[in-house]
């Protein structure tokens, strides 16, 4: 854009990137905290796709279809009571480490 006396306009300078800065790494109790709430967010949705598969096996049962309880039956032990124990592992140890933490703020 000319100023008002008619010169050519500046030259701008180039414009370069600046230099993102290094992130920090973080400390492992930081990570591992993350991990193992990355692995308890997918376990409840486990918990809850078992929970929704067995009503539905349940009916399916009632109709005569056995194939989608026969599996659940299968897939009780190895999956789904580890997903299950896992949870309350975590909801139990939540509850004490909040009572914990409260009782040393007093």
């Amino acid at each position: 854009m000319a100023d008002p006396k008619g010169s050519p306009p500046a030259p701008q300078p180039e414009l370069q990137p600046q230099p993102q800065p290094e992130p920090e790494a973080k400390p492992l109790a930081e990570r591992l905290k993350g991990w193992l709430d990355n692995l308890l967010v997918a376990d409840v949705f486990l918990v809850i796709g078992a929970a929704l598969w067995f009503g539905l096996a349940v009916l399916l049962h009632s109709r005569g279809v056995e194939a989608p309880l026969q599996l659940f039956e299968r897939l009780w032990q190895p999956l789904f009571l580890p997903a299950i124990s896992l949870l309350m592992a975590a909801a139990i140890f939540s509850g004490v480490l909040g009572w914990w933490r409260r009782r040393g703020q007093r």
